[in-house]
């Protein structure tokens, strides 16, 4: 049984001990089946689960907050009068090799406000991405590549 399994288990378990079934009470039971398995991950044998968790944990809070951030920054510019704008479409090489890695990587830069995905070239290696606030293409390149891709390939990998 996998560790991942065990710790839903353990969170189902947690619940009918609590005797309350809410969100809450999961996910305060997934942190102490998460706890229990850590302290006991040498009888589980060789696992990535528990260097896999933070990575997940850690790409979660840097997406929601590019999220809040591309949120902010097009509320702002829709109250302003001024335009900051500067849309372009920009071709983004992709590090990502598989097809599940592509489609998240494209769905979660379309679920940014201000960006859209617009198309994978046939070869796979290259993402065109609709940007609204492009001041250097460069420069929101390696953002999208150092940012979003990295951390993708660290959690899928």
């Amino acid at each position: 049984m996998t560790p991942f399994l065990l710790n839903i288990l353990l969170a189902v378990a947690w619940m009918m001990l609590v005797g309350e079934v809410s969100a809450g009470t999961f996910t305060a039971g997934l942190l102490v089946g998460y706890l229990l398995l850590w302290l006991t991950r040498p009888g589980l044998g060789d696992t990535r689960y528990f260097s896999k968790v933070p990575l997940i944990i850690s790409f979660v809070l840097y997406f929601l907050k590019e999220l809040v951030i591309a949120n902010l920054k097009v509320a702002y510019d829709i109250v302003t009068p001024k335009n900051y704008m500067a849309p372009g479409i920009i071709a983004v090489p992709l590090d990502v090799r598989s097809d599940i890695e592509i489609t998240l990587f494209a769905n979660l830069v379309t679920l940014t406000p201000g960006t859209l995905s617009l198309d994978v070239s046939s070869d796979k290696k290259t993402l065109y991405v609709h940007a609204l606030y492009v001041k250097d293409a460069g420069q929101f390149r390696m953002e999208l590549k150092n940012g979003l891709e990295k951390r993708l390939i660290e959690v899928m990998r």
